[in-house]
């Protein structure tokens, strides 16, 4: 039987996964869903490193994917820089 591996192996890229997901929430649009997703995370990143905040973890990562999915969700936005217009002096 192979033992599962130590929360701390998997929560840095749990916690980037999660965080991926509320950078496309945003970027759709979803900022009040994408922000109550990131505090979630930052608290449960910045407790314990133990299984019930990987758990933590994976269940908000499984929202902010099932929030992507919506069918009703609006589509995701392309990044844009813009520039401030150049001045004419």
């Amino acid at each position: 039987m192979v033992a599962p591996l130590p929360p701390t192996t998997e929560l840095p890229a749990l916690y980037r996964a999660v965080l991926d997901g509320v950078a496309a929430l945003e970027r759709r649009g979803d900022r009040a869903v994408a922000t109550t997703i990131r505090r979630q995370a930052i608290a449960a990143y910045g407790s314990s490193w133990d299984d019930r905040h990987r758990e933590r973890l994976a269940t908000l990562l499984v929202r902010a994917q099932r929030e992507l999915a919506r069918p009703d969700a609006r589509p995701e936005r392309p990044l844009e820089r813009r520039l401030a217009p150049a001045i004419d002096r």
